[in-house]
């Protein structure tokens, strides 16, 4: 097909008429495995004029090479590109790309980046140089095309092995980042748009190069300041007429913006990742002299620039964008824990707080709009606030928290606002009240509540009357959001003990009160605040003849918005209220199907039209809500062990539950329906048609391509074995399904050792509960576990050990089998040997147990059924025995220890624990300024995590190096392990027998 008629057929594809739409797709899809469509589509973007079908070229275009470019698991089948056409791709797409404009250049940008990761530098080389001679070119689009190849290489290095390419990206740095400041200097001081853009763009290829490491180029003391230079004035500069639109979202976007937003982002990313010096990531002699220049000279300077715009901003003399506000909050609160900065930013607290903190955290106009017409996406704003990362409340949020957790000196000050701000809306006329104001008070000192009711707070005896006082006269406020952060502020404080009872009663009374409000975010914040009083025992005494009542509210809130906490907190309430909600756990298990049946119906609806391999990975709220239901269904059903009939019931409930998410591959909800799957057949411990027919449907997934859900699937998978082993006796093709799973896992290369030990477990439990069934499936065990043992070393030690257990396994289901077997293959003599030189791995008492039952099977052999391989050393079984059986208590008692720290009671379920993690044991509250460290630096928490990572990662690395030299890698006692038959057998008993009959040999 030449360019002509591929020109032709992707204007048919634009046409009106839907079948020579069809037509010309199918036809265009037929050509493009063809050698020299890539050709054809550039001859077609190099000749054609109109935009629309220029736009779909490249479409077609990028859609080729991102399969077709290289191999991938996603395109099996897509036929790759010849290196000759994509040589002559690489040619022609740069002066392509200078010639185009809007989307079409936007769309080979993206195009030429994933190229970028496959071939640059080694097999396009010449890029780097088109780049320079676009960057140093008179006119401004070449410029811009340039800056935007410059943009793209960033990004692509920005996520490639930083070890591996490191040297050819400082190279780069080196080559492009002198002309780069150049074109930074002339742009800052202009006016247009395109200089906006371009400004924007240039900031932006800034951000992806320093956003690991900065570079020794860019550290060095002229570049830094130049570039800071830059930065500070981009921050400082007056928008132009043509950044102001009226309309805000629309300001936002411009370019201008865009360009003040990264040069905040730089700045701050400059000084939080390698200019602090007690938070910078590496500490090498060069970084050290960076971060502490840095911190001594430009970080004041930043400091005083943003405190002019904060001053501008509060005195509307001029405007700031969310990113703008978000990162000036993000810097300020990056100076709370440095003494230098510290002192820097302490005489202007007051103002912060008062003029910029405050204020931000207010409800705008637009959070008082989203409450009345629309509640959801207000709920969502609010409770998803980490989502917001660029949300100039949460960063005022954090801000206070940092301050108070590192200056608690401060917190006074902070409460003497709050305090005021509180009097005066009390004290004022209704007419003349400032709702707003009293809300954003409400949500400072809720936001406060972990230090305020620390064991070291001497404010936390004041919080009650504090409560009583000023949060309660709102849950009856005429304002739904005074009364919703009425709520919130509530559940914010769940750590305090009331000392007045009927306080606590008159919260619980408010708080159902506001779960019947007419506000759907006063009854969403009411329900939240109900979960953390149910540790108080007056209140859950008073829930337990409501709770069926408050489920429904609870169930009719989840249908009304998508709101993941609901499900943790019908979580909460279904183990707790287990024995009120019996009775009516059918109704609810039904109400939780509908509810999530819902919720998939309408995310199916919104991914429809997608494509199906991308299914798996889409994740939303509603997913994240869905997930919840299931977990509130999983543990509705743990509660029903003693009533099998209601549990019956349930099954069939919750049938179309499991068909929906295993036929539409649900990927993200796979382990919790599992878990359900599980918890019916463990709880039942029996195997009703119900769960027989989710067993095929696990079954299907499991073939069509879940193996890698292997693990989740194994807990139910063994329920089948052990509660259903009647009737798998019954059933052959359910024995081979799971036998074929088995042989499957050993087979598939994308699954690892963990997913095969899965395997020997879903075999072992066959054997141990199959006896006399399933000797063909047997057969295939041994030969599967020692082609293994002997065909390749294995590293991690547990797998070995679950391989030679398949052999034991068998030996106790039959030993004669057994020994046929490996005497035919000429495994028998290496399988002892290997066997009993581990036997002091088996660690655990079930490995125990299980060597000691096939010992005792094989020591009830007659002599002439012994392999005369293995009859010299038949004496050792009885050595091998006795070491079990010496072993055997030590194991007893670790299992008993493992098992009391799995169901030790919390005392503190639903209370707090004594240590007050936001104060050290040598502070209080009144510490004096500059003694709060060595340096008067406030502890860097966020190196400590560092710190505390660096460790755990050495001593991952030291397990990892464990399994590499095939040293110490032992079987912890399994204190969650399967349930199995072994569990009953009583080994002195059975050996007793053995030694009384007539020896065998």
């Amino acid at each position: 097909m030449d360019a002509a008629a591929v020109r032709a057929r992707i204007a048919a594809t634009l046409s009106a008429d839907i079948n020579v739409r069809r037509a010309a797709e199918l036809e265009l899809k037929q050509a493009e495995g063809h050698p020299g469509f890539i050709d054809v589509l550039l001859d077609v973007l190099t000749t054609e004029a109109d935009d629309s079908v220029r736009l779909s070229s490249v479409i077609y275009l990028k859609n080729r090479t991102n399969r077709g470019w290289s191999k991938s698991d996603h395109y099996p089948d897509e036929p790759l590109i010849a290196e000759d056409e994509k040589q002559r791709f690489r040619e022609r797409v740069l002066p392509i790309l200078t010639a185009s404009r809007g989307p079409v250049r936007q769309q080979l940008l993206q195009l030429i980046q994933r190229i970028l990761h496959f071939d640059f530098p080694r097999k396009w080389p010449s890029f780097m140089d088109a780049t320079l001679q676009l960057l140093h070119a008179n006119d401004p689009p070449s410029v811009l095309a340039g800056l935007q190849c410059l943009l793209v290489t960033c990004r692509a290095y920005r996520f490639k092995p930083q070890e591996d390419v490191r040297g050819d990206f400082e190279k780069i740095v080196e080559a492009t980042f002198p002309r780069l400041q150049q074109v930074c200097n002339e742009l800052v001081n202009q006016e247009s748009d395109e200089a906006g853009e371009m400004l924007h763009i240039a900031l932006k290829a800034y951000k992806h190069t320093i956003w690991l490491e900065l570079s020794p180029y860019l550290r060095q003391h002229d570049v830094n300041i130049g570039w800071c230079t830059i930065f500070l004035q981009t921050v400082s500069k007056k928008m132009p007429a043509s950044a102001m639109s009226e309309d805000l979202d629309e300001r936002e976007t411009n370019h201008w913006w865009k360009a003040k937003k990264w040069a905040y982002f730089n700045l701050n990313r400059l000084w939080i990742r390698h200019g602090n010096y007690t938070g910078a990531a590496s500490k090498n002699d060069d970084m050290s002299r960076y971060s502490k220049e840095f911190e001594s000279t430009i970080a004041p300077e930043i400091l005083k620039h943003y405190l002019q715009e904060i001053e501008k901003w509060v005195s509307k003399t001029s405007w700031l964008s969310k990113p703008c506000l978000s990162y000036t909050l993000i810097f300020l609160d990056e100076c709370c824990r440095p003494k230098s900065m510290w002192n820097l930013m302490q005489p202007h607290l007051t103002n912060l707080v008062t003029h910029l903190i405050f204020p931000v955290m207010c409800l705008s106009r637009e959070d008082v709009e989203k409450f009345e017409d629309e509640p959801e996406e207000y709920l969502h704003r609010k409770l998803n606030f980490y989502e917001e990362v660029s949300a100039p409340d949460v960063a005022a949020t954090n801000f206070l928290v940092t301050l108070t957790k590192t200056r608690r000196k401060q917190t006074f000050e902070i409460l003497q606002f709050v305090n005021s701000v509180v009097n005066e809306y009390e004290q004022a006329p209704d007419d003349k009240k400032n709702h707003i104001a009293k809300e954003g008070a409400l949500r400072m000192i809720a936001t406060l509540a972990p230090v305020l009711l620390g064991k070291k707070s001497p404010v936390a005896d004041q919080i009650e009357y504090f409560l009583v006082r000023y949060v309660f006269p709102d849950f009856k406020s005429p304002l739904g959001y005074l009364r919703a952060r009425a709520c919130d502020t509530i559940e914010k404080f769940e750590q305090l003990n009331f000392k007045d009872q009927s306080n606590l009663l008159l919260v619980y009374r408010h708080i159902l009160d506001c779960m019947a409000d007419t506000d759907l975010p006063v009854r969403v914040t009411a329900a939240l605040a109900l979960q953390p009083l149910i540790r108080h025992d007056a209140i859950r005494i008073s829930m337990q003849q409501s709770i069926p009542t408050i489920m429904q509210q609870l169930l009719k809130l989840a249908n009304e918005c998508d709101i993941d906490a609901l499900a943790n907190v019908m979580e909460d309430f279904v183990e707790v209220f287990a024995a009120e909600l019996t009775p009516f756990a059918v109704a609810l298990s039904e109400q939780l199907r509908d509810t999530y049946l819902r919720i998939i119906s309408e995310l199916l609806a919104k991914t429809n039209g997608r494509d199906d391999d991308d299914f798996g990975d889409y994740m939303d709220d509603k997913s994240i809500t869905a997930l919840g239901v299931l977990q509130t269904i999983g543990t509705l059903i743990l509660t029903l062990e003693s009533t099998p009939d209601v549990l019956l019931h349930i099954e069939a409930v919750l049938t179309p539950v499991i068909q929906v998410t295993l036929e539409n591959r649900l990927y993200d909800l796979y382990n919790e329906v599992f878990e359900i799957i599980d918890s019916c057949t463990f709880a039942a411990k029996s195997i009703s048609p119900t769960m027989w027919q989710a067993f095929e449907l696990m079954h299907g997934t499991f073939k069509s391509g879940a193996e890698l859900y292997f693990e989740d699937m194994l807990p139910a998978l063994d329920n089948f074995v052990q509660y259903g082993a009647g009737q798998l006796i019954q059933k052959p093709e359910y024995v081979q399904a799971l036998y074929g799973m088995v042989q499957d896992m050993f087979q598939d290369q994308k699954v690892g050792d963990v997913d095969r030990i899965c395997a020997c477990k879903l075999a072992e439990a066959m054997m141990l509960s199959l006896r006399g069934h399933i000797d063909q499936s047997v057969t295939g065990f041994i030969t599967t576990a020692m082609t293994v043992l002997t065909g390749q070393e294995i590293r991690v030690k547990s797998y070995k050990i679950h391989l030679m257990e398949m052999v034991i396994n068998a030996i106790y289901y039959n030993p004669l089998l057994t020994l046929a077997v490996l005497e035919n293959k000429g495994w028998t003599n290496k399988f002892f040997s290997l066997w009993f030189s581990n036997m002091d791995h088996f660690t655990r008492v079930h490995d125990k147990k299980l060597c000691i039952v096939a010992i005792v099977t094989l020591l009830s052999l007659s002599a002439d059924q012994i392999p005369a391989s293995v009859s010299v050393g038949w004496p050792r079984l009885l050595q091998g025995i006795t070491g079990l059986f010496k072993t055997l208590p030590a194991a007893l008692k670790n299992r008993e220890e493992a098992l009391k720290e799995d169901f030790t009671y919390d005392s503190n379920e639903y209370g707090y624990e004594d240590e007050d993690e936001w104060a050290d044991e040598d502070t209080n509250w009144a510490v004096e300024e500059g003694t709060e460290g060595e340096q008067g630096d406030a502890r860097d928490e966020s190196t400590a995590y560092l710190e505390f990572l660096n460790e755990e990662a050495a001593k991952f690395s030291q397990i990892e190096n464990q399994h590499d030299d095939d040293s110490d890698d032992e079987l912890g006692e399994d204190s969650v392990s399967l349930e199995s038959p072994l569990n009953k057998v009583e080994p002195y008993q059975l050996f007793r027998t053995v030694l009384m009959s007539e020896p065998p040999y």
